[in-house]
Formats: C-alpha cells, sequence, structure tokens
C-alpha cells in the first residue's frame, strides 16, 4: 500500500504466542491468502487486507491452526482510506552500521558513507532496522566477499544482497519465497544501480545444483533447520554460511543441525535477543 487509495482495508491484530518464530510464519500464510501489509508488534502481528478479499472465513484457511505448539488469536476493524506514504515516512528513519554502511529511503539524505544503500521496502521485510538484517550487514562488512558467489537467502527488500555486491561479490542471488518481497527486491536492485544480483521468487527448491561461497539466510528457526542440508550441499569446500532470524536459546539447536551436515561454528554475533552465528563447511 503505497499511495492514497479509495479502496477500503481491513486491519487484523493476531496475537501470537509464542511470537518467534511463528510471526514469521504467519506473515508468510498470510501472503498466500491475498494480505498486502504487515507490521510486527510485541505480541503478535498487524496485517491489512483488501476489504473486498476478506471474508468470515479468510484467516481460518490459515495451516497454523493446527499447530500444537503455538496459539493464535485475532481481532479485526475496518480502516479509512489512508496515505499510505505518508504513513510509512512517518515512521522510517535512516541507519548506519559501523559508520560505513547507510541504508536509507528516497527522501532520506544521504550521509557520504562507503556504502550507501536505498531501500524502498514498503511491505516487505528487511530495511536494516531488525536486529537480525542490521547483525547481518556487520557480517558482510567484516567478510569482504570480494570475488564470491553468494547467496541471500530470504532476501526481503534485497537490502543484503545489495551489499553483497557492493562489497565485491562477483554475483549474487536473491531468492524469497514471497511475491511481494521478490517484487520489491528487484525495484530496490535497479533503484541502486547493481549489476550481477538475480532476484528468485520461490525457496530452497529453486537452488538445485547452484554453488556457493557464501550464503547468507536471515528467515526463522524452523524454515533453517529443514533448509540447513540443503544450504551444505550448495555450499564450496571452505565457504562460509551466515544465518539469523532466531533467538539466544535456539543457537545450539541450529549449531546441531549445523554439525551434521560439516558445517563447522566459529562465533556469532548478538543484538538483544537475536544471533547471528557464523559457520564454514569442512
Amino acid at each position: 500500500m503505497s499511495k492514497v487509495t479509495d479502496q477500503l482495508y481491513v486491519e487484523y491484530t493476531f496475537t501470537v504466542m509464542p511470537v518467534q518464530p511463528w510471526v514469521d510464519v504467519l506473515a508468510a500464510q498470510l501472503g498466500e491468502l491475498g494480505f498486502e501489509s504487515f507490521m510486527e508488534t510485541e505480541t503478535g502481528l498487524l496485517a491489512y487486507v483488501l476489504e473486498d478479499i476478506d471474508s468470515d472465513d479468510l484467516v481460518k484457511q490459515l495451516d497454523l491452526w493446527q499447530y500444537d505448539d503455538v496459539e493464535l488469536a485475532f481481532a479485526k476493524a475496518n480502516i479509512p482510506p489512508t496515505n499510505w506514504n505518508h504513513e510509512w515516512e512517518k515512521n522510517f528513519e535512516p541507519i548506519t552500521v559501523q559508520d560505513r554502511c547507510e541504508v536509507r529511503a528516497p527522501f532520506h539524505e544521504s550521509k557520504g558513507l562507503e556504502y550507501d544503500i536505498v531501500i524502498e521496502p514498503k511491505m516487505s521485510f528487511g530495511t536494516g532496522h531488525h536486529q537480525t538484517t542490521h547483525m547481518m550487514i556487520e557480517h558482510l562488512l567484516e567478510l569482504n566477499p570480494t570475488d564470491q558467489k553468494v547467496l541471500d537467502m530470504g532476501s526481503g527488500t534485497g537490502v543484503l544482497a545489495i551489499l553483497a555486491r557492493l562489497t565485491g561479490a562477483a554475483a549474487v542471488d536473491a531468492i524469497d519465497i514471497d511475491t511481494w518481497c521478490y517484487e520489491n527486491a528487484l525495484e530496490n536492485v535497479q533503484r541502486n544501480q547493481v549489476d550481477k544480483v538475480e532476484v528468485i521468487l520461490g525457496g530452497a527448491e529453486q537452488l538445485g545444483d547452484r554453488y556457493y561461497d557464501l550464503i547468507i539466510a536471515n528467515i526463522n528457526r524452523n524454515i533453517l533447520l529443514a533448509d540447513i542440508p540443503t544450504y551444505a550441499g550448495c555450499l564450496s569446500s571452505g565457504g562460509k554460511i551466515l544465518l539469523s532470524g532466531f533467538y539466544l536459546e535456539d543457537l545450539d539447536q541450529i549449531k546441531a543441525a549445523c554439525t551434521q551436515v560439516g558445517l563447522e561454528y566459529i562465533s556469532h554475533r548478538q543484538r538483544d535477543q537475536w544471533v547471528s552465528p557464523l559457520f564454514i563447511k569442512k
């Protein structure tokens, strides 16, 4: 929702327990039902869908209701026509990472840092504000993937794929299962005038026989645990993999899954309760 519109939207307020990793799963499933915009809250998610699409049975189609280890509740209300650009601009502030990289919107002035990335996230995840994206940016600034083939899995706005290319990657694949993220990443790649970044719609099944020197996967714990073997199979010998999207309490489980497929734990970053570990393929 990026303009003033006379179309009416319905706002759903979801409460999810536990919030992580299920809020990301909820957003993905709602996207498949036609929801267009999401905002994380402390207890769950705000989600918006066109009134013409909404029905009493719409969210009953969520697979999440069948999960035993998650509690889900919601309330909904009609909202008036809104200037969504204004609302977004009012709440979006540029960020700076290590005084080297800035992530800003088109309406912010550049600080002239080494890496100036312009992102218009609209409804996509990955502006740099979330702790996990911030840590991934820090990793990339230190790893310096010069001449490497890089995979950005769960690419969202494409900010990490763009930064990987700007920091010297030979080529980058940016993959996301969400159609809106796919379209938004295409726009942001063009906006930042980076080449050799291929944006791909889909999940781990898109990897096939592709190989990478560096893999970035900022998704959520359950998807990571399911896909780590696939990532390891696509990682070159001596290649590195950066993971995030989960809490410190989940790190041991992630380590165990990586160890089983020949990935050696090196170190991790922590920002609030979120962590981002680095592994290398033996």
